[in-house]
C-alpha cells in the first residue's frame, strides 16, 4: 500500500456513511448492530484466548526486532501483509471475519493493514481524524477492526473516538502542525462538536473493536512504561473501488470479486520478508 499522505486524494469519492441492514447477524448480536450504526463502532469483542493473544505478542515482537533491524520505526510495519505470513493468518482469522460479515456482506477484501505500535515513553500523538479522509477508495465501506497486540487503556494511549461523528460525512481538517508531534497529517478542531463524549478503547490482549472509516479517532502519545501495539486490519464489500494502485495488495477472505478489481493474492510463504528501507 502506498504511504499515507495528508491532502485529500484527487479522485471522486462518495463519503457518507452506509448504514448496516442486516436483521439476522450470526456473530453480533441486532443491538451490536444498531450500536454501530448509531454511534460507528461495537468494543471489546473476543476473539483470541490469552494464549493465543501472547502468542501473537511473541510474533510482533520478532517482526518488530527485524523490522527496526532493517532500518523501520515502530510506526513503519503498513501493507505488509503479503510479505509476512503470521499478519497474513491474522487478517484471515475466522473469528475475525465471522464478526465483519456481519456487517458487510459474505465477500469480504482485506485491503490492507498497519500495526500501529506506540513504544512505552513516544510523545507522539494521533489527531483526530476520519480514516477515510485519506484514502483513494469509493465509496466509503471500509471496516477497520483494530486488533490488540498489548493490553490498551488510557495510560498507555488507547485509540479514543468521538460516537456518532460518522454522521457527518467529510469532516473539515487542518494539516497537523509540527508541534503536535502527529503521527498521522490531518487535525480535526474541535472534535467534541461532532458528536458525544469521547470514548477511549480499553481492551484486553486479543480482543477487537469495529469501526467505520468515518468515525472521527485519534490517541495521545504513551507515557507509560508499557507498550501499546494494535493491528487495523481494512475490510470492504468488492463493490468498493480503489484508485492509485490501492487494490494490489488485496487479500481475499471471503467469497470473491466477480469483477476482476480486487485480486486474489495467494498467502505469503511462511516467514517475514521485511522489506528494504529505502
Amino acid at each position: 500500500m502506498p504511504p499515507i499522505t495528508d491532502a485529500l486524494p484527487d479522485v471522486p469519492r462518495e463519503l457518507r456513511f452506509f448504514p448496516v441492514d442486516n436483521p439476522q447477524p450470526e456473530h453480533l448480536s441486532p443491538q451490536q448492530i444498531q450500536q454501530f450504526n448509531d454511534v460507528g463502532y461495537v468494543f471489546p469483542l473476543d476473539v483470541y484466548t490469552p494464549d493465543e493473544a501472547a502468542a501473537n505478542r511473541t510474533y510482533f515482537d520478532r517482526l518488530m526486532a527485524g523490522a527496526t533491524a532493517a532500518g523501520w520505526d515502530a510506526y513503519s510495519i503498513n501493507g505488509w501483509q503479503l510479505r509476512c505470513s503470521g499478519m497474513y493468518d491474522m487478517i484471515v482469522e475466522p473469528r475475525i471475519l465471522d464478526y465483519v460479515q456481519d456487517l458487510i456482506g459474505a465477500d469480504l477484501i482485506c485491503w490492507g493493514a498497519h500495526f500501529f505500535c506506540k513504544m512505552a515513553g513516544d510523545e507522539r500523538q494521533v489527531s483526530f481524524h476520519q480514516d477515510a479522509s485519506y484514502w483513494p477508495l469509493t465509496p466509503s465501506k471500509t471496516i477497520t477492526v483494530w486488533l490488540a497486540i498489548d493490553d490498551a487503556d488510557v495510560e498507555n494511549g488507547a485509540m479514543t473516538v468521538v460516537p456518532r461523528s460518522h454522521l457527518h460525512g467529510q469532516i473539515a481538517f487542518e494539516n497537523s502542525d509540527a508541534a503536535e508531534k502527529n503521527v498521522l497529517g490531518q487535525t480535526v478542531l474541535d472534535p467534541d462538536h461532532y458528536g458525544d463524549t469521547p470514548v477511549p478503547f480499553v481492551m484486553r490482549a486479543g480482543q477487537i473493536s469495529l469501526h467505520t472509516d468515518l468515525l472521527l479517532h485519534g490517541s495521545q502519545a504513551n507515557l507509560s512504561d508499557r507498550r501499546r501495539c494494535g493491528l487495523t486490519m481494512r475490510f470492504v464489500p468488492p463493490d468498493v473501488r480503489a484508485h492509485k494502485g490501492w487494490n494490489r495488495n488485496a487479500i481475499t477472505c471471503r467469497g470473491g470479486d466477480t469483477s476482476g478489481h480486487w485480486p486474489q493474492n495467494p498467502r505469503p510463504a511462511e516467514g517475514d520478508d521485511i522489506p528494504v528501507k529505502a
